[in-house]
């Protein structure tokens, strides 16, 4: 499983959500087979998003989108600041 991992700052987090589920990127498109959103509980205006993948280029490609995305004035107004990212690769995972 590879997941791009993606975490920045918002300006208000319901007008964030309401332009994520617009689904800009067609996630589902991409490849993406599920995505979990997260945020600190002591930084409400802060998020985590991990989209997973089965291959890294559908990751890589899906990154090049979302670039071009965050350049948009609609995106621009929701992030709050520098976009971090990571594409990542699950080594190991237990349920205890």
């Amino acid at each position: 499983m590879i997941t791009l991992h993606i975490e920045h700052p918002v300006r208000d987090f319901a007008g964030w959500k309401a332009a994520f589920d617009s689904d800009p990127a067609g996630r589902e498109r991409a490849g993406v087979r599920r995505y979990v959103i997260s945020r600190p509980v002591d930084q409400p205006l802060y998020v985590m998003i991990d989209l997973e993948f089965d291959d890294r280029g559908r990751a890589e490609k899906m990154l090049a989108v979302l670039e071009n995305v965050w350049q948009t004035p609609r995106a621009r107004g929701a992030v709050a600041g520098d976009v971090k990212t990571a594409i990542i690769e699950q080594v190991e995972a237990h349920d205890l």
